[in-house]
């Protein structure tokens, strides 16, 4: 089989909403999706396999990327709980993985670069201020080593703030901006609306992790993945409201009330140290993963917009 060849085996680590738009690409590529999660359980399209398996333990990731053409790990831990769960899910998928002879597709954030003067790129220095950056940098260096040594093939692919169909708790613009936007009711957002922000739609995430499990010239490297030109929080907020039929009602939340808050409620405290992401320019490029394999049919914002309103709509927040 080539790379592209249909009805090879792809195993999804993670139902989430990144995991479930992987899925979706490679179901329209007519390829065989094995989705895994601890339960085992998901509403998943006819033919999409779900078995159950743990991220965190070797043996089990062996047995369900067992027969795989590539291996995509979009499970996370609670956010809450990086610095214990993530380092052991690291080696456990990239044992697993190894073991198994797939390649290991292995999305992640920017975290690792910390503040950025200018556009983030892949020579951007890895000079984290922040615990979960300096996670991020570590589980990013376990990865290429380990392909390094020929114990995994894997590569990256990195992509700013996503946002999108089922990201409802996964992501700052989730449950907390759109089931308000459709009520008519203000939202708190983070940071200064007005200054550039780079934004990814999660089916255009998905799209350029398929991308570099089918190109074998992808791996041991990281990728930005293209996405939709940068805009401000307040250009996306307004299409949000527009489409959802609601004139736009917003909040800049104070700084201080992370600070004081994460005394109190553990994600807040996480949420804090990573302030500086939106009270700077954020921007994001992807040149290297253009030069190489082109940018392919990224989503307009106003289209990506309708999508995922669509889908919160249809999805009533539960009570």
């Amino acid at each position: 089989m080539s790379d592209n060849d249909p009805g090879q085996l792809h195993v999804i680590f993670g139902t989430a909403a990144l995991g479930s738009a992987v899925m979706r690409q490679l179901v329209k590529k007519g390829q065989r999706v094995r989705m895994v999660s601890r339960s085992g359980r998901a509403d998943l399209p006819a033919g999409v396999e779900s078995v159950r398996g743990d991220a965190s333990d070797p043996a089990s990731v062996k047995a369900a990327s067992q027969g795989a053409y590539a291996v995509y790990y979009c499970a996370a831990p609670d956010y809450t709980k990086w610095a214990s769960l993530y380092p052991p899910m690291q080696r456990a998928m990239i044992e697993g993985v190894g073991a198994a002879g797939a390649k290991l597709i292995s999305p992640e954030s920017v975290y690792m670069y910390g503040p950025v003067d200018g556009t983030m790129t892949e020579d951007s220095p890895h000079t984290p201020t922040a615990r979960k950056g300096r996670i991020r940098a570590e589980l990013a260096r376990m990865l290429l080593d380990a392909h390094a040594k020929g114990t995994v093939r894997a590569a990256i692919g990195r992509a700013p703030d996503f946002y999108g169909p089922e990201a409802v708790v996964t992501t700052i613009y989730g449950d907390r901006i759109f089931y308000p936007a459709l009520q008519g009711k203000r939202v708190d957002v983070q940071g200064k609306v007005d200054l550039p922000h780079t934004f990814i739609y999660v089916d255009d995430f998905a799209k350029g992790l398929v991308t570099l499990a089918e190109r074998d010239e992808a791996l041991g490297q990281a990728w930005h993945l293209p996405c939709a030109p940068t805009l401000t929080q307040r250009e996306l907020l307004t299409m949000i409201f527009e489409e959802a039929g609601h004139p736009l009602k917003f909040r800049e939340a104070p700084a201080l009330l992370f600070k004081i808050l994460g005394i109190f409620v553990p994600i807040m405290k996480e949420l804090d140290e990573m302030q500086y992401q939106w009270q700077r320019p954020y921007v994001f490029g992807f040149d290297k993963f253009a030069k190489a394999f082109g940018a392919g049919d990224v989503t307009p914002h106003r289209d990506a917009v309708r999508e995922t309103v669509a889908w919160f709509r249809a999805h009533p927040q539960k009570k």
